[in-house]
Order: structure tokens, then C-alpha cells, then sequence
């Protein structure tokens, strides 16, 4: 999972705390209540005090307490609206401390939607789970979780460990979830909705439980692709059996990143919810990978602080990459080091900051980690490295960890420098260069690609028959499509031959690139190009689309009959592609244009997921700058809770009241606006 560091707390009272008292197991029992967003409960912790302790701190962010009892008795308590802090009824030795609690939380549990269309669901890394749940920041706290969760019995609520048991109380459901194993708080997830679910088993006798929205039910296989595949290649692969009881897997609307490895329950976006199209365009299986991988290295053992962050996520990508290579072969995985090489190699121009330091970019905790863990295995032999990181799992299993307890395993296994690997990939910040290059030249594709890649300058006279021969060839797709992204500016009739054969290959990626860069299609060229229409790939059906329209205004008319039942993936990128230009059309008459206005517009609204409302922003913006209701759906964009969606929306708007008849228009909403868009709307203005 992609976010900024968390680890922002104080790191004294912290190890004070957890070296004087240890949390095991928490019981507990919550209501969440969709009306009011809000969510109240009943929490029984046991601890155990291991030496005196004045104050011993329990993480809640603004809630609100009815009362405390420790050991049976009701004692005084303190709430900062950071913390419950207890400071009596406690002893040395095993302790419980029972409370109920109400809290509204701003951060990590989110109400989206309503009435059948409701989900809530849970984000607790980066933002914490103390919002919504009495827990502990710190990762260094790992404590068995069970719950009880309240809600309507017409609905499906997962949480972490194995379903144990469920009871009905008129409309209102129990559903009681365990856990075995300690873990950290971050790790709680809760996700709610109207899922539909399909089961399967590892080979190893772990249930598998995949979770879709009921109106996706006709997506599982491509959404799901490869799961049993990878979990079962991990098992094999790190050596040490899948530590948690079952795994399941649900995606929900407008997550806040692609994925979140919850112990035992991954949360994903739902726009890796694809249909056999969709999958050629963007698929689940590198979230998938990752989100599974983290399960060993994140959720079993947990770094100790951000500084050690990249043996969560560098393990999780690599491994995540492992997989690929699994499933798609050898040139994929390496053509994903070479692109990931050269992101790094872009960000070391201005990234001064190295792996081990809490304030590395995610581009060094993922793709850095990932290659220093390459670097390791390519050296000391993939034998030795799967023997180091199976007994590093196995002696810290459940407990938390530093960057030299994984080294020292290394160490043991072969004769490796740690120390100067360290100093050079997780110390230095600069680009490694010499080991990149060496590691990615062992690949005979990537070679050709860095060879072709030299070509881009010389004249197209020199290069072409060798071009005509790579594209006739079997080569792994990325050289010919860097072949038609070097000829793009030749004109047609010097090149048409390349573009011929590159039609004729069987590679969605190859197609897709004729269609984005033949901007000028030649009228003899038009039929061919049209079957670009037919592709399976939605991301060609638009560029295509897109091109002949603008090519060929005359038979716009045949093209909006083309179109007229597309959909498109969950954004709807297509359904609104064609509502565009059928406004933009002559050919459609008047009452049916205000439907379909209509339809565009209401795709902009609230009821919507963020990512059809940008798409439908963007369309309804081009048909008509001015629409009132448009842009008041902007405005409420901008307090969306995601945020990238909230800087589209702020982005958009300053963008729009460089005219001035928006301007006065965005000025006269402020009145009508409820307080939060009126904050937000003020600033911008």
C-alpha cells in the first residue's frame, strides 16, 4: 500500500510504555451506524503489567468514554481526545480493563453511499486505526483481536480471522470474527456492503474467500485471475506455511490507494474490479501479489520503526514481482526492474533521501527495496536467499524487526558484504548504476530494448530494414512498440509496411501503439485502423475512437451507432466518451441529446464514485464550461474524502475561474454552499 510515513508519534513514551506493559487480547464489540457516521462500542482489553507503571496510554482519537473498569472495579480515567489514559485499579501481573466508547470519526472508517448502494469500510494504515477503534498507534503493540460487529442483517460484514458465528436480532446481525495470532492495530480492517462471495481452497488447506459487490457477480474469474496460483507459489516460495487461519479479499468504492494488506483480509479499489477486456488494460494481479506478500512481510513480522519501512514494502514489491514472473514469465519481470530502474534513477536527480530513513519517498520503500532484495539474490544465489529469508520469518514470526536482523541472515548463508550493501542501497541515496546495469544485462530482451532504444536519433533510411525485421520477428512486445513510438513523426506512406505487420500482431500493446501514434489516419489506412475498434482492450477502443472521429467528421454518425452500448471499465470511460460527442454530434436529434446531457451529467454527482465523476467532470466541461449544476458538483468535490479526487476538483476549479463569467458563477454559489464547501470554495476564490 502507497501512503506517507506513519510512524509520527513520540518514540520515548512509546518504548516506555510497551516495555513495561503488554497488551494480548482484545475483545470487543462494535456498532457502526450509518445515519450519523458514527461508531460506538464496548472494549474488554487484557494486559499484563511488567514492571510499574504510573499511566498506561490507550490510542482514541475524539471519543468519548461512559465509563472504565479495571478489574471489576469502576476507576477514574483521563481522555485528552488523543488518548484514554488509566492511572489506577491496575497491577503487576495480568490485568482487564473493560469501557464502552462513541467516537465520529474524521479518518480511517468511511460511510460510503447510501441505502442499498451503502458500504463502509476501514483504512487504518497512515491515518490509524485509533479513530474508530481504542487501539495502538504504535507497531510495535501486537495484540489478538476479536470482534463483534453490529449491523443490518441484509448486508455482508467481513473483518479480520476466521468467522466464527453469527445471531439475529430482528434487523440487526452479529457477526463474530477471531483471530489466533497477534497483530498490529493498523492491520483491524472492517468492510461492509452487499458482496457477493465465491470460495476456493490453497493447496494447503487455506480457505479462500473472494468477495465482489452483487452487481459485479459476472466479473469474479477476471477480477481473481491467477489468486490460487499466487498463493499457492508464495507458500512454496518463501517456505514458511501462510501464518493466519484464511484469507479473503473484497474491493470497495473510492479506496484510498490500490490496495491494503489487513491481516488476514485485503481491502482493494474497485476499479481493479475488471471484466475479460478490462483485464488487458489494468488487472488486479499486482495488487493481488503484493497485498498477499504482505501477509509474511508486514503482517507476521512488522518493522520497528519507518526508518526500517522497506522490509514491509521492498519485500512486498519484490516478492509482488516474483509472482509476475511466476505467472507471466521471465521478460516481464525484467522489463518491470527496467522501468522500475529508471523511475529510480529520475528521482535520484532531486530524491536525496535513502532507503533507511523514515522520510524516504514510496519510490524507495517499494522500488528500491525491491531492487536492493534483487541485488542480494542475484549474488548470493536464489537458494541461499529463499533459505536466509525462510529462517529471518520463521525467528521473528510475530514480532517486529530491524533492517540488521534480516542482514544477519545473510550473513549466515553466504560470505556477502552486509555492510557495504547496506552502506551503498539503503544508506546512500545515490543511483547504483554498476549493479543495475550488470543484473539487468543478464536478461537478452532488455538488452535489445537498451540497443533499439540507441537507435531513436539516427535517420529512419538506417534503421528501417532492421526495424522491418524486429517487427516481424517474436520478440517480447516493448521493442516494437518503441520501434513505432521512434517512427511516429515518419510520414505514412515511408513506414506503412512497419505499420502493417505491427496490425497484424497478435499484442493488444502493440495494436494499441499504432493507434496512439498514427494521429493522421490515411483515407486508405481507415478500414484497417477501424478494426482497433474491436480490440480487446477498452484503453484501444478509445484512442481509436477517438482518432476516426476527429479524422473522419462525416461519418461521426456511424461512429456514435458503433459506440452507443459501450461501457467501458468501472470508471465508465467509454459510456461517457460517447455521451460527449453525442453533444458534440449534429446527427442526434434534440430530445434525445438532452437524455443523454441528462445521463453525463449525472455522472458528475455524489451518487457516483470519484473516478466516473472525473471522467464525467471532464466531458461535461468540454460540452458545456458553464453548467451550473456541473460545477456546483465540482465544488463538492473538493471535500471529498480522497484526496486525489479533493486535488482534482480544487485543480479543476482553478483552472475554470481563469474565465471570467465562472468566476462570478462560482462567487454566486457561496451563499447555498454548506459550510465545508464554502471554506474550501473561499480559498480558492
Amino acid at each position: 500500500m502507497r501512503y506517507l510515513i506513519f510512524f509520527l508519534f513520540s518514540i520515548c513514551s512509546i518504548a516506555q510504555q510497551t516495555s513495561k506493559v503488554d497488551f494480548l487480547e482484545c475483545n470487543a464489540t462494535i456498532v457502526p451506524k450509518a445515519e450519523s457516521k458514527s461508531v460506538s462500542g464496548k472494549v474488554l482489553y487484557t494486559f499484563k503489567v511488567k514492571s510499574s507503571i504510573d499511566t498506561i496510554r490507550i490510542d482514541a482519537k475524539n471519543m468519548g468514554f461512559s465509563e472504565v473498569i479495571v478489574n471489576g472495579k469502576k476507576v477514574n480515567f483521563k481522555n485528552n481526545k488523543k488518548e484514554l489514559l488509566l492511572f489506577e485499579g491496575f497491577k503487576i501481573g495480568k490485568n482487564k480493563v473493560a469501557f464502552d466508547y462513541e467516537c465520529k470519526p474524521k479518518q480511517a472508517f468511511y460511510f460510503v453511499g447510501e441505502g442499498d448502494n451503502l458500504q463502509i469500510w476501514t483504512q487504518g494504515q497512515g491515518k490509524y486505526t485509533s479513530y474508530w477503534l481504542p487501539s495502538f498507534d504504535d507497531v510495535n503493540e501486537k495484540v489478538i483481536f476479536n470482534l463483534n460487529i453490529n449491523f443490518n442483517k441484509d448486508f455482508e460484514v467481513l473483518s479480520n480471522g476466521k468467522f466464527m458465528k453469527s445471531s439475529i436480532n430482528t434487523n440487526l446481525k452479529v457477526w463474530n470474527y477471531q483471530m489466533q495470532k497477534p497483530m498490529s492495530s493498523y492491520l483491524l480492517m472492517v468492510a461492509i456492503g452487499k458482496f457477493v462471495k465465491h470460495e476456493s481452497q490453497s493447496k494447503s488447506g487455506i480457505p479462500l474467500e473472494f468477495y465482489l459487490d452483487a452487481n459485479d457477480s459476472d466479473k469474479f474469474e477476471p477480477t481473481y485471475r491467477y489468486s490460487k496460483q499466487i498463493f499457492d507459489f508464495f507458500e512454496k516460495k518463501i517456505g514458511v506455511k501462510y501464518p493466519w487461519k484464511i484469507y479473503r479479499q473484497v474491493p470497495v468504492r473510492d479506496f484510498l490507494y490500490a490496495g491494503m494488506e489487513n491481516t488476514s483480509a485485503t481491502i482493494f479499489a474497485q476499479d481493479f474490479v475488471v471484466d475479460s477486456i478490462g483485464f488487458n488494460d489494468r488487472n488486479y494481479v499486482w495488487v493481488n501479489a503484493h497485498e498477499l506478500a504482505h501477509q509474511w512481510f508486514g503482517n507476521l513480522i512488522t518493522a520497528k520503526s519507518g526508518k526500517h519501512h522497506w522490509l514491509q514494502e521492498g519485500f512486498a514489491k519484490y516478492y509482488e514481482m516474483l509472482a509476475e514472473k511466476e505467472v507471466f514469465g521471465d521478460d516481464y519481470f525484467y522489463y518491470k526492474l527496467y522501468k522500475n530502474a529508471n523511475a529510480i534513477k529520475n528521482a535520484s536527480k532531486t530524491d536525496t533521501i535513502p532507503v533507511m530513513n523514515e522520510k524516504a519517498s514510496s519510490l524507495s520503500f517499494y522500488e528500491k527495496g525491491a531492487w536492493a532484495l534483487h541485488v542480494i539474490r542475484e549474488t548470493i544465489g536464489e537458494e541461499k536467499f529463499d533459505k536466509a529469508v525462510k529462517t529471518y520469518l520463521k525467528k521473528y514470526k510475530f514480532k517486529n524487526v530491524e533492517t540488521d536482523n534480516f542482514l544477519a541472515e545473510i550473513k549466515k548463508v553466504s560470505n556477502f558484504d552486509v555492510e557495504n550493501f547496506k552502506k551503498k542501497w539503503l544508506l546512500d541515496w545515490r543511483y547504483q548504476s554498476d549493479d543495475i546495469n550488470r543484473l539487468l544485462n543478464k536478461n537478452e530482451f532488455i538488452k535489445q530494448l537498451v540497443e533499439i532504444q540507441k537507435q531513436s536519433n539516427k535517420p529512419f533510411s538506417e534503421k528501417k530494414d532492421m526495424f522491418l525485421q524486429i517487427m516481424n520477428s517474436n520478440v517480447y512486445y516493448p521493442i516494437k512498440v518503441e520501434i513505432l513510438y521512434q517512427i511516429s513523426s515518419v510520414s505514412f506512406e515511408y513506414k506503412k509496411r512497419l505499420i502493417e505487420i505491427a496490425m497484424q500482431c497478435k499484442s493488444i500493446e502493440v495494436r494499441q501503439a499504432v493507434a496512439e501514434t498514427l494521429n493522421n489516419i490515411p483515407i486508405d489506412f481507415k478500414k484497417e485502423y477501424e478494426t482497433l475498434l474491436n480490440d480487446e482492450s477498452y484503453n484501444t477502443k478509445e484512442i481509436a475512437y477517438v482518432n476516426l472521429w476527429n479524422n473522419f467528421p462525416n461519418e461521426q454518425s456511424k461512429y456514435l451507432k458503433i459506440a452507443k452500448d459501450w461501457k467501458g471499465n468501472n470508471d465508465r470511460s467509454l459510456r461517457i466518451l460517447y455521451l460527449m460527442y453525442a453533444q458534440l454530434s449534429k446527427e442526434i436529434y434534440s430530445e434525445t441529446k438532452f437524455s443523454l446531457y441528462n445521463e453525463l451529467i449525472n455522472y458528475t454527482s455524489s451518487k457516483f464514485e470519484s473516478s466516473i465523476r472525473q471522467n464525467a467532470f471532464e466531458a461535461a466541461l468540454i460540452v458545456n464550461p458553464h453548467d451550473e449544476i456541473v460545477l456546483k458538483n465540482l465544488i463538492n468535490g473538493t471535500i471529498h474524502f480522497r484526496w486525489q479526487f479533493s486535488k482534482y476538483s480544487k485543480d479543476k476549479i482553478r483552472e475554470l475561474i481563469k474565465d471570467e463569467k465562472n468566476k462570478k458563477l462560482f462567487v454566486s454559489f457561496l451563499t447555498n454552499l454548506d459550510e465545508k464547501e464554502q471554506t474550501v470554495l473561499k480559498k480558492i476564490l
